[in-house]
Formats: structure tokens, C-alpha cells, sequence
């Protein structure tokens, strides 16, 4: 299992977010870790950022987790990633994800009605795109007919926040794989797993990637670190699709699968993800005095 690391985004007093951004990368490279994934949600533009941030720092896989599809048109993301993926010479993962009904319909103001098929659409224009560079796809909410020709670019691997049956099938089927977030390994082992490597199977698509993400503090006081969990995370335990997963995981909050304890027992918690099948591990380090950090980030260095 492959060890990466979550980037923090830059904090609203930060003057030069993508220097930041950068030396944030900079370190998760020369700590070692494969890879370095960044949220898009309310700040920076993920895809953006990872392209300036990342063009400075070579040799480390950069990821997305991920980027809601509705607000953008599938043509249009393809161009948007494909622009990256030439900066970062060839070290881009894009992870994409419905996001929520909440923020599509409450925010954006758009449908959030049949989201499978809107994402098997999505990925059928999307896909052929980033793979051949051309499409020609008619459908009932998505169509798109055109050609991309990206200077410098080069196919990259397309990820799938998935947990309900219908989005593994497309996540193994069509896409490369999954990026989870709040989802702990007995659901790894019991539903993701099976599930997204059967429609692999089934489509004839190569073994798909499973990215494990879940909050991550090595401590002396994990009741401490828990209770603070609780609070941080505590969004996660009221979204429905999040919801689900923590209920199949037999948690009652986002604490119950965050990753907390001293050093033995944080390996252990990580090597549980591992046996579960996951094809990697992202940290979201959430350690909340300097000794923590230190700590959290030694433990995950020991695992590279």
C-alpha cells in the first residue's frame, strides 16, 4: 500500500497561498510520500493550484479529492486537467465526485436528480477525452461532440469518490478506481473492495486503485484527540453518503474512524487499511500541538 499525504490549503491570512501551497508539497516530496492529494471544495481550484504548486516540485504523484462534476461540464474539466497534467509532466490523479445534494442543489442550484446516471454520463464524455483526446457521446442531461489537442499532455488515471453500489460499478467499470474519504476498513474489506474489483473483472478494465483517506494523530491522549475529531470532522456524520458507510463501519461519528493512538497502535490502525485491500493510504493529519505533528508525521515517514 502506497503512503501519501492530504495538503492543508492555505488558511484565508495566508498572502501568498500557492508559495505556501508549494512549500507544503515541497515537504511531503522530501519526506518521501508517493503522493499529495487536495481537496476542491470553497478555496483554491484544486486542479490550478496542484498545477503551480506541483510544476515546482518534481517527483511526487499530485491528486484531486475531489472535484465536483456538476458545476463543470465534463469538455470542459477534460481541457482544464489535461492543461494540468502538461504542467505537472505527466504526475496528475484526477479525482472527481458528485459532491452532495446539499451544496449542488442548495449552492449551485442545480438537479441533484438521478446522480448515477448523471456521473456514468459524465465519465462516458469525460473519459474518452483524457484517454483518446475525442468524443462523440449523446445523452439525456450530457452530451458533448469534439477533439482536445493539449500540448505536452498525456493520459492521466481518473478516480471516482464512490460508496453506493451503482457509483463502484462506474468507479471499477469505467473509471481507475476510487478515492475515499470517512469510509474505515471493515467497509473497505466488505463492501468497497468486492465490489468496485468485480466491475473491474467484469468490464475487462486493469485492477482499480482504492485511495484510503482518513484523519490521522499520533498521541498520548487519543480520547483527547477523538473528542477533537468529534468536532472538526463532525459534518461528515451528517451527509448522507458519509452516513451510510459509518453506519456499515459500525461507528457512530466521524471519531470512531479516525486513526488516533500512540505509535504501535497507529501502525496497526494503517496495516488494518492495508489488509483490507486498499491500494493506498492519503493521512489527513489533523495533530493538534507541535509534539503531535512531529510525531503523526514521524510514524508515517517509519511507513514508507
Amino acid at each position: 500500500m502506497r503512503i501519501g499525504t492530504n495538503l492543508v490549503e492555505p488558511g484565508p491570512g495566508s498572502t501568498d497561498p500557492i508559495a505556501d501551497l508549494t512549500a507544503t508539497l515541497q515537504r511531503a516530496k522530501d519526506d518521501g510520500f508517493s503522493s499529495a492529494w487536495l481537496p476542491n471544495i470553497f478555496g483554491l481550484d484544486a486542479l490550478t493550484a496542484l498545477a503551480l504548486a506541483g510544476r515546482n516540485v518534481p517527483d511526487i504523484e499530485v491528486g484531486t479529492a475531489v472535484v465536483p462534476t456538476y458545476p463543470r461540464h465534463p469538455m470542459a474539466l477534460a481541457q482544464h486537467a489535461l492543461t494540468a497534467q502538461a504542467a505537472l509532466g505527466g504526475r496528475l490523479v484526477l479525482g472527481i465526485g458528485l459532491s452532495h445534494q446539499i451544496v449542488i442543489e442548495g449552492m449551485f442550484g442545480f438537479s441533484f436528480d438521478k446522480p448515477a446516471r448523471h456521473m456514468r454520463e459524465y465519465l462516458s464524455v469525460l473519459l474518452p477525452l483524457v484517454r483518446e483526446g475525442t468524443v462523440s457521446f449523446k445523452g439525456e442531461p450530457l452530451s458533448a461532440n469534439g477533439t482536445l489537442n493539449v500540448p505536452g499532455a498525456s493520459p492521466f488515471p481518473v478516480l471516482l469518490a464512490a460508496l453506493a453500489p451503482r457509483m463502484l460499478e462506474l468507479a471499477g467499470g469505467m473509471a481507475d478506481g476510487t478515492v475515499l474519504w470517512m469510509t474505515g476498513p471493515k467497509t473497505i474489506e466488505s463492501h468497497i473492495v468486492p465490489a468496485i474489483a468485480a466491475a473491474a473483472e467484469k468490464a475487462g478494465r486493469p485492477s482499480p486503485r482504492v485511495v484510503c483517506s482518513l484523519p490521522v494523530c499520533v498521541t498520548d491522549d487519543p480520547d483527547g484527540a477523538r473528542a477533537r475529531a468529534a468536532k472538526v470532522f463532525s459534518i461528515y456524520g451528517q451527509l448522507p453518503s458519509y452516513r451510510a458507510m459509518l453506519e456499515k463501519e459500525g461507528a457512530e461519528t466521524p471519531a470512531d474512524v479516525a486513526i488516533v493512538g500512540d505509535e504501535v497502535s497507529v501502525r496497526q490502525q494503517i496495516e488494518a487499511v492495508d489488509a483490507a485491500g486498499a491500494t493506498d493510504f492519503a493521512a489527513a493529519e489533523f495533530a493538534a500541538v507541535g509534539e503531535e505533528r512531529n510525531r503523526t508525521r514521524a510514524l508515517l515517514k517509519s511507513l514508507l
